[in-house]
């Protein structure tokens, strides 16, 4: 009885993982990895347009700058992973087809956020509006989506650290799969026998709180610093990057490694220092950009009432900025003097 006991109450001090990821409709398998990079693309797409909008871009930017941008990741997170963990489809005994196979998991990020980049640069450039500026609108969203992946990767039972004893380890089963023991990702636990590290470090799970974390604070600065030019998405780079860091070191799944190190701790360590850099120059180009250059250059004004609220509303400089949060009486003298008729110049 005490063995029950102490079983029993091990198991409520950890986290359990779920018995499977994938389940079927007839011969359609619903996967929830899949499910969760959707949802994580439908929040970056609905958070972006609210924050595009909200700078004085046109209702609908995001969602066509998504139609590019989405397929462009995905693909440049596939080739990063392929990339990276090449020796997985590659080689004897391996089935280069299993490379095409993104359902199965495996997406690179960073992969995602630079062939993504061009899809929205093409897009950006369809529209005549600066990249920049969307990405600082896009930052947050972005991130959020990560922290949404995360899930799938809970699903999946992956990514996970090495053996811990702490109140929320990780409890990792055996899983069945009778078509082929090799699958484990399509099998189901059955009895959950745990893995002979569980529970284990939970690194999805870190990582997902410390993405949300990071959007809060991108969304926090951009709205305190007025942040233009691309240093939301910068600072948003360099948040992510400090996680991952020490993320990545503590997680025990197959990796290259390069001079000791896990090839995502260097691709880390060098986007870091890149977003600061990034961070640091791009201030120079002034203030935040002004609302009318959001504008797309095929949409007239009066099509989207709320964007040109939002324009018509925003500073158009410092100096516009200081004359409206001044006095009635500071703005009404500043109005009286601007239409003075204008004093003879004594020299002529």
């Amino acid at each position: 009885m005490a063995d029950v006991n102490t079983a029993s109450a091990a198991f409520l001090a950890t986290i359990p993982s779920p018995d499977q990821g994938v389940w079927h409709i007839g011969p359609v398998p619903i996967r929830a990895y899949a499910l969760c990079i959707i949802a994580g693309i439908i929040v970056a797409i609905w958070l972006g347009e609210r924050r595009w909008i909200a700078r004085g871009g046109t209702k609908g930017t995001v969602i066509d700058v998504a139609v590019f941008a989405v397929p462009f990741g995905l693909v440049g997170g596939r080739l990063y992973h392929v990339i990276t963990d090449n020796q997985l489809y590659f080689g004897e005994g391996k089935n280069p087809i299993n490379a095409l196979k993104i359902w199965d998991g495996g997406l690179g990020i960073w992969g995602a956020i630079a062939l993504g980049a061009v899809g929205a640069l093409i897009a950006c450039r369809r529209r005549g509006i600066p990249l920049p500026a969307m990405a600082d609108a896009l930052a947050p969203g972005i991130v959020i989506a990560q922290a949404l992946g995360r899930v799938g990767n809970y699903f999946n039972q992956e990514l996970y650290g090495a053996h811990t004893d702490l109140p929320w380890g990780l409890e990792i089963y055996q899983r069945y799969n009778p078509t082929n023991p090799d699958d484990f990702l399509n099998g189901i636990a059955i009895g959950h026998v745990p893995l002979p590290d569980s529970p284990v470090h939970p690194t999805f799970l870190y990582e997902l709180i410390w993405n949300l974390g990071v959007a809060l604070l991108v969304i926090w600065a951009d709205k305190k610093f007025r942040l233009g030019h691309g240093r939301a998405f910068a600072l948003y780079v360099a948040g992510y990057t400090a996680g991952r860091f020490w993320i990545e070191m503590m997680r025990t799944d197959t990796a290259n490694h390069i001079l000791g190190l896990r090839v995502n701790v260097w691709t880390s360590i060098l986007l870091f220092v890149a977003a600061i850099v990034y961070f640091v120059l791009a201030a120079k180009r002034g203030p935040r950009e002004l609302p009318e250059t959001l504008w797309s250059k095929d949409v007239p004004r009066e099509d989207s009432s709320d964007a040109a609220s939002s324009a018509e509303d925003a500073p158009k400089s410092e100096e516009h900025a200081e004359v409206a949060a001044a006095p009635d009486t500071v703005r009404d003298s500043a109005v009286d003097r601007a239409t003075e008729d204008p004093k003879p110049d004594p020299e002529k």
